[in-house]
């Protein structure tokens, strides 16, 4: 396990994703490599409109080209306050290039790091963050992002995560990394498999879900939910 100073920096993880816009802008697959990506889009989707169902202004923390926001906007029926946040400027104008065309109501975009951005607190009915989460890194920094995630949303808002996950027991981590190598082989070969477990040993740095959610309850959320798992995935926010 790459120790995590030596992970991807900041810069290297926006270029990485200024030169992956078109992979990131099928609203139909999300990301491929990710299992079950379209059902857990679906859930978080479904779960933030029953959580949440005055829906007038949404954060997209690491938004990419913005299919987690477009699946909400079209899934709600009706228009609201959107801001993307992306370290990707190419991400950001194809979101809001995409977002425009299904939501009429004002969009803003972030180009910054989530943790460092100075976004307005106590502002938002609906965070999202898809696939974004695994790039904190030491216990301090994820207690940071959660207690921020929570300052920033409305009484009553709630956050909707979808995430690679890892796992309390080793064994059990070892026996759901073999089952995404096997998912990631059948996808695109036993290379490709490869590519992806390097980026992820350089880039990435996940937890358990049982670590975030109890962090969540730490934070201040009062109600927590969990709506999907299979192997190194996971779908599940929390209300506050």
């Amino acid at each position: 396990m790459t120790d995590l100073s030596s992970k991807s920096t900041i810069d290297e993880i926006r270029e990485r994703f200024d030169n992956d816009v078109e992979r990131f802008s099928v609203l139909e697959t999300g990301q491929s490599a990710t299992i079950d990506a379209p059902l857990a889009m679906e859930l978080i989707t479904q779960a933030a409109i029953s959580a949440t169902p005055a829906i007038g202004r949404v954060l997209d923390i690491g938004c990419g080209a913005g299919n987690n926001t477009i699946k909400l906007r079209q899934s709600a029926g009706n228009d609201f306050d959107a801001d993307l946040l992306d370290l990707s400027k190419p991400m950001l104008d194809r979101a809001a290039k995409r977002l425009s065309t299904v939501n009429h109501n004002k969009i803003t975009c972030w180009q910054d790091d989530f943790r460092n951005a100075d976004l307005p607190e106590q502002s938002y009915d609906v965070i999202l963050a898809a696939a974004v989460l695994h790039h904190l890194r030491d216990e301090t920094d994820w207690t940071d992002a959660f207690t921020k995630i929570h300052r920033l949303l409305r009484p009553g808002g709630s956050i909707w995560i979808t995430d690679l996950v890892s796992h309390e027991i080793a064994t059990v981590h070892q026996t759901m990394w073999s089952r995404y190598g096997d998912y990631l082989s059948k996808l695109g070969g036993d290379e490709y498999r490869e590519k992806v477990f390097r980026y992820i040993e350089k880039e990435d740095s996940p937890r358990s879900v049982t670590f975030q959610m109890e962090l969540l309850r730490k934070v201040g959320f009062t109600k927590i939910e969990l709506l999907h798992k299979n192997s190194c995935f996971a779908a599940f926010g929390a209300i506050k």
